[in-house]
């Protein structure tokens, strides 16, 4: 069987290629259909024989609460008739991989012991593009275990200042 990643390859990139003009949009539908295609009894339902790929569409289309245009519609019809259901989630990120790479922009993770307000956010952020060097979207993810500091994943570059990780080399220095 093949790869989730390998199946959905050419669905993202089709996709990108085809909504060139309106990335942002395309990103918000394809990331509610993406959420609604990882639950497990919607992928249930999908594989029940007696099943039509209008029943499924017109699911999907409900519970993301988005109002497909012609190229929404579209294109969940391939995947229903395709039977790639389970590879949306994938398509999704894949998709945004592609999105961030023509706008030159990469998405990093900033993992907090604490809350981090707006400003301090906004700052963060700035020195982080300076120090990768290229235009960062910022999540924030709260975790406790880090006590303090923050954690920055970009891609697969990891920068930890965190109390946590000063610790752990502590303890590393200790015990050697």
């Amino acid at each position: 069987m093949a790869e989730i990643a390998t199946i959905a390859r050419p669905y993202a990139e089709a996709l990108f290629q085809a909504c060139k003009a309106d990335l942002a949009g395309t990103q918000a539908w394809l990331n509610s259909f993406a959420v609604v295609a990882a639950d497990a009894a919607l992928l249930e339902f999908s594989g029940n024989p007696k099943t039509t790929n209008a029943q499924i569409i017109e699911l999907v289309v409900s519970v993301a609460k988005v109002q497909p245009n012609s190229a929404a519609s579209n294109f969940l019809a391939v995947i229903v008739e395709n039977g790639r259901l389970n590879a949306l989630p994938e398509i999704a990120a894949q998709f945004q991989t592609l999105k961030n790479s023509a706008q030159g922009v990469n998405d990093a993770v900033i993992y907090s012991a604490f809350p981090i307000d707006g400003a301090a956010l906004a700052d963060l952020v700035a020195l982080l593009e300076k120090r990768f060097a290229r235009k960062l979207n910022s999540t924030v993810q709260i975790d406790k275990s880090l006590i303090g500091g923050v954690r920055v994943v970009v891609g697969d570059e990891v920068l930890d200042t965190s109390v946590r990780a000063r610790l752990d080399q502590m303890k590393a220095a200790l015990v050697a």
